[in-house]
């Protein structure tokens, strides 16, 4: 046969959609993984659509998950995630993707991974294998399925349905060089410009780094479409986030941060201000307390990446940083609203008063199974034994 053939589930994780693969079905090789994964996508894909695989044609819908039994004693399964690209066939896996972290419970439980009740409430512990944490997932399931109805409406995401809440435990630190990588909480960089700004980078959920819109000669109530047409704005923002991912100790040289693609993350942020989101329904600047336009993988991500939210949540807990700067009066840290492209997003970070530790941070997201079936990748695109 000229095409291999690899169990997979098709599953939407909050605004983002993967294929859900399962440790045992892989080639024990990881070095193989990379390949496999374009390849299932339709990557590398100039034209932007990933015709030829699974792929959507941005980054929120270019994504591998694998689930496995736990390496851990504190979790129930791992997870591994892989952000694939789209233009190139580059396969990052130095980050999480925590939208689709809220489907990996459900899966796993769905799949008799993991045990839990018949009815009521399952909480399955995920330990995500690309940054070493573990994320807790609390969901409704009947007649021993989990629920995907329900009244949880998030944005970028038509229609409503079952909650499930995420809580990221110990979220900072993912790569080693503390929540502050660099020890400050804001820290200045000269771009090739001559142009100076100043940015909080902090490792919570993923490696981040957030700079105020004005400074970029950006605006946070941008449409996506708008700022990925701004070349001369994404040009500062990537070279922001390189610069970063040297400062932030990820990557050794800027070479190796370019052809990292999945973190750092960068964001603009900016204070609550009216603006239209992707539906064309406008959000009144009193009913948000920051924004946030953030670019995933070299495009502007039309919501938010559930990392990238929980990061800014964590930034927006430190006393000075870029982001807490941009916060309305009078916010509550554990319930901020954030003024995104698809909506608003409600986010929190738990602070221990006593430390000054961030020691959670959380968020509701839905999910649901889209398909079950084979994903078929022809060999010659493989170097598989």
């Amino acid at each position: 046969m000229s095409q291999i053939a690899v169990p997979a589930a098709f599953i939407r994780g909050g605004t983002s959609k993967a294929l859900v693969l399962q440790r045992r079905d892989l080639p024990q090789d990881e070095a193989t993984w990379p390949a496999l994964f374009a390849a299932m996508l339709g990557s590398p894909d100039p034209n932007l659509r990933q015709l030829d695989g699974m792929g959507g044609g941005i980054s929120s819908l270019s994504k591998i998950c694998v689930i496995g039994p736990p390496t851990r004693p504190d979790a129930d399964i791992d997870y591994t995630f892989a952000q694939v690209g789209v233009i190139d066939d580059s396969v990052d896996f130095s980050g999480n993707c925590g939208n689709m972290s809220s489907a990996m419970g459900p899966y796993a439980y769905d799949e008799g991974l993991v045990e839990g009740p018949r009815d009521g409430e399952a909480v399955v512990r995920i330990h995500n294998t690309n940054s070493g944490k573990v994320i807790a997932a609390r969901f409704p399931v009947r007649d021993g399925l989990a629920e995907v109805e329900g009244d949880l409406s998030i944005p970028g995401v038509e229609g409503t349905g079952a909650a499930v809440a995420l809580e990221f435990l110990d979220p900072t630190d993912t790569a080693g060089h503390g929540a502050l990588p660099t020890g400050s909480r804001a820290d200045r960089l000269t771009l090739s410009d001559g142009r100076e700004v100043e940015v909080t980078m902090i490792d919570g959920a993923v490696p981040s780094v957030f700079v105020e819109a004005g400074q970029v000669a950006g605006d946070s109530r941008t449409h996506p479409a708008k700022i990925d047409a701004d070349r001369a704005l994404m040009d500062r923002l990537e070279e922001i986030r390189c610069q970063a991912s040297v400062a932030m100790q990820l990557t050794p040289d800027l070479a190796a941060a370019r052809a990292r693609i999945a973190t750092p993350k960068v964001a603009m942020v900016g204070a609550p201000s009216d603006y239209e989101d992707l539906a064309g329904l406008v959000h009144p600047a009193d009913g948000q307390d920051l924004q946030i336009r953030m670019i995933s993988a070299g495009q502007a991500h039309r919501a938010v990446p559930v990392t990238g939210a929980l990061a800014l949540a964590c930034a927006a807990a430190i006393d000075g940083s870029v982001v807490q700067r941009q916060i309305a009066p009078g916010s509550d840290p554990q319930t901020l609203r954030i003024g995104t492209p698809s909506g608003i997003v409600t986010v929190g970070a738990r602070l221990d008063l006593d430390t000054g530790d961030i020691t959670a941070a959380k968020i509701l997201r839905t999910q649901r199974r889209l398909m079950d079936g084979k994903v078929y990748v022809p060999r010659g695109k493989l170097s598989l034994t």
